[in-house]
């Protein structure tokens, strides 16, 4: 699962027994080797789909952004500018170092700023909990990628209120989400007994280490959005194909923020 390039057993323990920030900001230099980041496959699929029902965006956000895995997606979507919020400054660093100024996926190209592709990069050192006001009405595309586990339920409505802030009227908060795991499957008995051990640890060891693989539901997801405000649909990704059932193995959720709708899509190539 790691690469000689990634972090050896004895990080990972000492990453464990750290707070998410301070273990984040260990694991930072070497994250990008580990099977933690977004597979390019997920991201790929999300913005298949956001292209193909909405075309290109204004600006866009990347909540709990970590090394910048979805930043080359959202600067391909996006025309103004694309913001990565995340609380480790050690992944903030990173990200950076990818995507900020003099970065390969820094600002600049053909065309200038104003064409998907094109957008400026920043970062925001920030919980994703509170959200400093100089981010409200300011996004027409939210996105998140592996990392609600780090949230509690009960600190749902508190992250889905401001991504709902976040965004200008008619914005999309967009993410993907799997479906429910049967007790049949050894994977459900695999990621039950992750989140029994670390229930386990932060019972007996401080600073607590949030990190759970079902304590995300698309049930109470879905109504945790609709409560936040959103207009919520989901979508199958079908690169994922489906269940036997027939339902879809992974679906991308469209929250959408009410108030008028945002801009008509442009797509590469329209007039202005």
């Amino acid at each position: 699962m790691f690469t000689s390039h990634g972090p050896s057993v004895r990080e990972l323990a000492v990453q464990a027994l750290s707070s998410v920030e301070r273990g984040y900001d260990l694991l930072a230099p070497k994250f990008d080797h580990t099977p933690f980041r977004t597979p390019d496959r997920v991201l790929d699929a999300v913005e298949e789909a956001l292209a193909e029902r909405e075309g290109s965006f204004g600006a866009g956000l990347d909540l709990c952004c970590g090394t910048g895995a979805g930043i080359g997606m959202l600067r391909r979507l996006c025309r103004e500018r694309v913001t990565g919020v995340d609380l480790s400054a050690g992944m903030l660093a990173e990200a950076e170092r990818a995507y900020g100024n003099g970065g390969t996926g820094g600002p600049g190209g053909p065309g200038g700023p104003g064409r998907a592709g094109d957008a400026p990069v920043d970062f925001v050192r920030a919980d994703a909990r509170d959200l400093p006001p100089a981010l409200s009405d300011a996004y027409d595309l939210v996105v998140s990628f592996g990392a609600f586990g780090h949230f509690l339920p009960a600190e749902r409505p508190a992250l889905f209120s401001g991504a709902y802030a976040a965004l200008r009227e008619g914005g999309l908060f967009a993410f993907p989400i799997g479906a429910p795991i049967p007790p049949s499957s050894p994977v459900w008995w695999a990621v039950a007994g992750f989140d029994a051990a670390m229930r386990v640890r932060n019972a007996v060891w401080r600073p607590p280490f949030v990190m759970y693989y079902r304590t995300f539901p698309p049930s109470g997801v879905l109504a945790d959005l609709r409560t936040a405000g959103f207009a919520v649909e989901t979508v199958p990704l079908e690169p994922f194909g489906r269940l036997p059932s027939g339902a879809p193995r992974w679906r991308l959720v469209l929250a959408r923020k009410a108030g008028q709708p945002r801009r008509a899509p442009v797509r590469e190539g329209a007039a202005e």
